[in-house]
């Protein structure tokens, strides 16, 4: 998912939307347990998604706090 992406979703859907990767992290790190994950890369991929999404989730919380 692209960072301008992201900066265009309202805040509930990207609690939502963190949620669900969440969720999907957990399921691909047990189908990599099991060699059942073809690839890899989803896994580094989801876990820099969800870094970005509450990254920007930090910057509005902290550009409201200063104003």
């Amino acid at each position: 998912m692209k960072l301008y992406e992201i900066r265009e979703m309202k805040d509930e859907e990207l609690l939502k939307r963190i949620q669900e990767e969440k969720d999907n992290l957990v399921d691909l790190r047990f189908q990599h347990a099991l060699k059942n994950l073809t690839n890899t890369a989803k896994l580094s991929q989801t876990k820099k998604d969800i870094a970005r999404m509450l990254t920007v989730l930090k910057e509005r919380k902290l550009k409201v706090s200063a104003d």
